[in-house]
């Protein structure tokens, strides 16, 4: 199942990947304030969007039960927080302020050191991945809307 997981989000991959990047330049190479730019390019967003189109389609064309689809949109959270724990790991280990860092970023009014960081994010990490899990159920009861493979 992991397998199959990993192929079909191979697109979501590469999303990802230029989400996370636009993240870092925007919060460190173009110093764009966090609050005017964050909306721009942001982790959370995409992998909710991914998770609910994500698991419609497996309904409608690939016969996935709601457990299937839901655990996919779940396996997409997982893999987006950890980008995010390891891109905020790494900034505060390099010592750069990045949308990775920011106290805002955090949920905090001050900046806070690299532990309490990493426990928020790891906090983030079970909380997305069951706001996707239900994003993911959301999305396949939607794909009893679309058309089954038989009637295309």
């Amino acid at each position: 199942m992991l397998k199959d997981y990993v192929r079909l989000a191979r697109p979501f991959f590469v999303m990802l990947g230029i989400v996370t990047v636009g993240r870092w330049l925007q919060g460190t190479a173009f110093g764009v304030p966090y609050e005017r730019g964050t909306h721009v390019f942001s982790i959370v967003t995409l992998c909710l969007f991914a998770s609910l189109f994500s698991a419609l389609f497996t309904r409608a064309w690939l016969d996935w039960r709601l457990a299937k689809a839901a655990g996919f949109a779940m396996f997409m959270a997982v893999v987006a927080q950890l980008v995010i724990l390891l891109s905020t790991l790494a900034s505060y280990l390099l010592g750069l302020p990045s949308y990775f860092s920011n106290p805002a970023a955090l949920n905090q009014t001050v900046e806070v050191g690299l532990g309490q960081a990493l426990g928020i994010r790891a906090g983030g990490l079970v909380v997305n991945a069951l706001l996707n899990g239900i994003a993911g159920a959301l999305g396949w009861a939607l794909g009893g809307l679309l058309p089954t493979r038989g009637d295309r």
